[in-house]
């Protein structure tokens, strides 16, 4: 069976009309017959995108014959079945939503994955700052970052109490693939941090190049794996929320009024019905008898 291979990528670039790419690009998507999810916005385009190898790869040139994607870059990652159900472009004000205007030309010092190992080795007083949501750095990390409390980027403006008083040492950030740290770095800036670095092609990057080093635990995704391996081993770091067993398995939580990410081993998602509390799990439940009854009296 052929493996199914996954793309994730990004360009801040001005795109003058996002509908009529958006339209276009669907239609592009479809006919290679591809699935992913990708966001078009006049500031660029960041997408994540799966098919077997040929597709990928007529997508890959045919996005760079466009002069502003010609330099675009893959984050590349391998995978037994389509990680999307269907193929998505969408329309939106920004391609990753912080919500507040930055500078985008003054961003972070790129570090490559050898520099930022580097700074590890050397040690030093440095800040390595997470720039993702605290439900993706709960199942992995970089060893010793500060991990913020944050549940979308748009709250990442908070961060700034975290490490107010820490405006004159050197700032090392990270992110998954890197998308989110041109503006949190360029926010940083504006905000009077003056050393400030970020990790050029994120964590994926980094793992590809790196493994088995200074990553703990492994790297949520946004798409039903919601996990992918960094290191060789199974390294897990968090516990289910429901036993405390060593666990860093993601699911939805099944009450759909709530929905967030919970994690839970195969026995406490079995007792749940993959429900994140009991509460959750008591809502699930009449749902469903609601709905067996409904459907019987018809």
């Amino acid at each position: 069976m052929e493996k199914t291979h996954i793309l994730l990528f990004y360009k801040y670039v001005k795109v003058e009309d996002p509908t009529k790419f958006a339209k276009e690009h669907l239609s592009f998507c479809k006919n290679l017959g591809i699935k992913g999810r990708i966001l078009v916005a006049q500031e660029g385009i960041n997408g994540s995108i799966s098919g077997i190898k040929s597709q990928v790869e007529d997508y890959k040139r045919e996005l760079r014959e466009d002069k502003r994607f010609e330099d675009i870059i893959f984050k590349e990652d391998l995978g037994f079945q389509h990680p999307f159900k269907r193929m998505v472009v969408k329309v939106k004000n920004e391609i990753v939503n912080l919500g507040q205007k930055v500078d985008l030309k003054d961003t972070g010092k790129h570090l490559s994955p050898a520099e930022f190992l580097e700074i590890y080795k050397n040690g030093g007083d440095v800040v390595v700052l997470d720039a993702r949501n605290d439900y993706e750095s709960k199942v992995g990390k970089f060893k010793n970052a500060i991990t913020p409390d944050i549940k979308t980027f748009r709250e990442f403006p908070k961060v700034l109490d975290l490490i107010k008083d820490k405006k004159e040492k050197k700032i090392v950030m990270y992110c998954t693939g890197g998308i989110r740290c041109e503006k949190a770095s360029a926010y940083l800036k504006e905000n009077g941090f003056k050393d400030v670095s970020q990790l050029s092609g994120g964590i994926l990057t980094f793992g590809k190049e790196f493994p088995d080093t200074i990553w703990e635990g492994k790297c949520f995704v946004f798409d039903k794996r919601l996990t992918s391996r960094i290191n060789s081993d199974n390294d897990t770091i968090t516990h289910c929320e429901g036993c405390g067993v060593l666990c860093d398995l993601y699911r939805n939580c099944s009450n759909k009024d709530c929905d967030k990410y919970t994690i839970l081993c195969v026995e406490c998602e079995r007792k749940l019905g993959g429900c994140c509390s009991q509460s959750c799990f008591q809502k699930f439940m009449k749902e469903r008898m609601e709905k067996a009854n409904l459907n019987m009296e018809n």
